[in-house]
């Protein structure tokens, strides 16, 4: 049992020996947690903003204040759009939430979705060059209910300071109703990263497990677990990119979807669930062992784990099969069991394990795309044209059973797939501006570069502090505890 580094390089080797598969997975979860307490109690969140113009004596905030600011605000008066040119707003996101459905946590209270937030805000800096800016708010009524329309009144009224909106942890209903008013009501890109950024990451994780397995996509049998944000809009992606909606199987709580149920079609709240069960399941299959026997695919987002998946289900499937266990923290299945019961292909939300099938591989480059053709939205096509990007650079590099996504630390990717929603963002007619694809590219690593040099120079001059190492070890040896006991 090794000592934890800050790397968390090889995070499998810092519990016992002894432990078996299971309890090596739960510690892991257990750390993780753990460190997350520690780090965010010791930095105090991750998130600060800092100046990003020059200071090169008191009377620059005669100009960057008043009274010289004074024509900076004329000129927006005069022409909206220069306040893309003229303030932060053209790489500026919100991040907004009403907390309600954080992780596999639901509802933490409004401030209880900062963590995750500021995490998204984190991540469009690192991974995209994108300034976030995390919004939580409390969307209950008078009547003490969650109201989406507060959340769409909010989200309209802060549009002159942002470039996009990244809406998310919003619970269904909710959530379909708010993206897609805001959609189409909105002149800035407002997207749910829970949906579209999720469902097209699973697209992009498909297509490779797919060419892996070699089996066409067309061909596919594939049955979705969950019916949430991710899993809806991933069916309907899936369906737009060529996948047989006689073949597809999505199920609820209740059961699988399909023109029987009326329940669904009564809830028109639901309307995203009843286009899907209008499109696929025309046996009206209802069961998960019976949609599961012969399908090549299952795709879960729903329930954490570790048995809501049973291993006699992906028993039951075709050779080869593909397993996406991407609840989280903890995944539907762990890989390991999945791989025992005959998955041949296996993904989960997480880094720590192979296949990361996560909306941090989608968010970063596909907002900097959008950001920068100045989209008044992110289409369903742009987010497929961003799955390609992501498949196909990983086919480039190499793919196989356990390597069917890039990971984070492959920067470039996040500049392809910018440069690729751009393109189709053009093709859409939704930018407002045209640029080339090396312009967007190109300007999306530089940003990408830009921040990563900051974050290095600011750790190397102690302004980022270092935690102490005690930090790990205490957090490992915490959910060692835990397990035994």
């Amino acid at each position: 049992m090794k000592t934890p580094d800050l790397s968390l390089a090889e995070l499998g080797t810092y519990f016992p020996d002894d432990f078996t598969p299971e309890q090596r997975a739960k510690a892991q979860t257990l750390f993780l947690k753990e460190l997350a307490a520690s780090a965010h109690r010791f930095y105090r969140g991750k998130i600060v903003s800092m100046p990003k113009a020059g200071i090169y004596g008191f009377n620059w905030f005669n100009v960057y204040y008043t009274p010289g600011v004074s024509m900076v605000s004329t000129s927006i008066r005069d022409d909206n759009d220069a306040s893309f040119d003229l303030s932060n707003r053209g790489n500026l996101v919100a991040v907004v939430s009403d907390s309600t459905r954080v992780l596999g946590d639901g509802d933490v209270t409004p401030s209880g979705g900062l963590g995750v937030m500021e995490g998204k805000a984190f991540l469009m800096k690192y991974l995209g060059g994108v300034d976030g800016v995390a919004l939580c708010i409390d969307s209950y009524n008078k009547e003490g209910k969650h109201d989406p329309d507060k959340i769409i009144d909010f989200v309209r009224m802060l549009q002159p300071s942002f470039g996009a909106v990244n809406l998310e942890d919003i619970s269904q209903p909710n959530c379909f109703k708010v993206l897609d008013t805001l959609r189409e009501e909105c002149d800035i890109p407002v997207w749910h990263d829970d949906a579209q950024g999720t469902a097209s990451v699973t697209l992009a994780g498909l297509i490779n497990a797919l060419r892996v397995v070699g089996k066409e996509f067309k061909d596919a049998k594939i049955v979705l677990l969950g019916a949430g944000a991710a899993n809806s809009t991933a069916a309907r992606l899936l369906l737009a990119d060529g996948a047989d909606p006689e073949k597809m199987v999505v199920f609820d709580s209740r059961g699988g979807l399909h023109k029987g149920r009326d329940d669904v079609k009564a809830d028109t709240a639901y309307y995203r669930k009843w286009e899907i069960c209008e499109a696929t399941n025309p046996g009206r299959i209802d069961t998960e062992e019976e949609a599961l026997k012969g399908a090549d695919v299952i795709i879960a987002a729903s329930k954490p784990g570790p048995d809501t998946i049973k291993p006699e289900w992906i028993h039951s499937m075709n050779a080869k099969s593909v397993v996406f266990a991407c609840a989280n923290p903890v995944p539907e299945i762990y890989p390991y069991a999945a791989k025992e019961a005959g998955a041949y292909v296996v993904a989960t939300g997480r880094g720590d394990f192979p296949n990361q099938v996560n909306n941090s591989m989608g968010f970063p480059g596909i907002l900097k795309g959008a950001l920068l053709v100045r989209a008044r939205k992110i289409t369903d096509g742009m987010a497929i044209a961003a799955a390609h990007a992501v498949a196909d650079f990983a086919e480039k590099k190499g793919i196989g059973p356990d390597s069917i996504m890039p990971t984070m630390e492959e920067t470039e990717v996040f500049a392809v797939e910018a440069a690729e929603t751009a393109m189709q963002a053009i093709k859409d007619g939704v930018a407002r501006v045209e640029l080339t694809w090396d312009e967007v590219y190109n300007t999306t690593l530089a940003d990408i570069q830009e921040a990563r040099a900051a974050i290095d120079l600011l750790q190397k001059n102690d302004f980022i502090k270092t935690p102490d190492l005690k930090m790990l070890e205490v957090a490992r040896d915490r959910a060692v505890a835990a397990v035994r006991a």
